[in-house]
């Protein structure tokens, strides 16, 4: 599938693409545009932005809670959309959320109203953990229409027809999956990277990987294994969480994501054959 000439500029750069995750309105609306725009700040290419649903099958306890954060305050489709116009980012914006929230969105059935709304709003994509490729037809045809790309998961179990109907829904990138199981922060990088890695070889679509992802070491290790980028949620969504529980002060907790964001986006610079070169 053709790419939304916003992502496919990132990837097409010649540098691994950093793509940090947030819900938004995690904790509060205005809070949470600051975090936004520290990520750019910090290096970010590209933000997956958690619009919230309350039963995301996909997410961990740390995004979980950011989640019903979200929502408490107050989170719905349109403040979404509001929350997308009111950022001063110039970079592209993927949202992340569940397909009966795109299904249900406005007056006519489908996912045409939620698609046109996003992408008068400014997101370049959607990422739909739920919604089998198999019956995607309809979103993806919506996308093809307003401009938007979309982004599939592909698990470490995902294989032969199946991986094919993926990837050939697929557009912009393609979120690897780098472990079984949801999301969440882990203290080591899984060995299915690099077997998913190497089953996606033969697709000229840009790869990738989150699901665990904490330290720049990890995003080093990641791109020298031949991912295009790595996708970083739940140890930046601690991040928020800590800020909130502990009543840090909005500018502390932006200045810690900008520093986190700039040790990610370094380790995953550090992971390309150039850099190995260098050293």
């Amino acid at each position: 599938m053709t790419a939304n000439s916003e992502i496919g500029a990132v990837f097409e750069s010649g540098e691994p693409a950093f793509i940090p995750y947030l819900v938004a309105g995690d904790p509060e609306y205005e809070a949470s545009l600051e975090y936004v725009e520290a990520l750019e700040r910090g290096g970010a290419d590209i933000v997956e932005l958690g619009l919230p649903f309350s039963e995301p099958i996909a997410e961990g306890p740390t995004i979980q809670n950011a989640i019903v954060r979200s929502m408490e305050g107050g989170m719905t489709p349109d403040r979404f959309f509001a929350f997308v116009e009111e950022l001063d980012v110039g970079i592209p914006l993927v949202c992340m959320t569940y397909y009966n929230l795109i299904f249900q969105y406005g007056s006519e059935a489908g996912p045409r109203p939620f698609v046109k709304r996003a992408a008068e709003a400014g997101i370049a994509g959607l990422v739909v953990p739920d919604l089998p490729a198999e019956e995607a037809d309809p979103l993806r045809d919506a996308c093809d229409e307003y401009g938007l790309d979309l982004v599939f998961i592909v698990a470490p179990t995902t294989r032969g027809d199946r991986l094919k109907t993926i990837m050939d829904q697929v557009s912009g990138y393609v979120y690897v999956q780098a472990r079984l199981g949801t999301t969440g922060a882990r203290d080591d990088v899984s060995d299915q990277t690099d077997e998913s890695l190497a089953r996606l070889r033969e697709w000229d679509v840009p790869k990738a990987v989150g699901f665990g992802i904490k330290t720049g070491e990890h995003a080093e290790r990641i791109v020298s294994a031949g991912a295009d980028g790595i996708i970083v949620g739940s140890a930046l969504v601690d991040i928020v969480a800590d800020g909130a529980d502990s009543g840090e002060s909005t500018e502390a907790v932006a200045d810690r994501l900008e520093a986190k964001a700039r040790e990610l986006k370094d380790g995953a610079l550090r992971g390309t054959p150039s850099a190995a070169v260098e050293d």
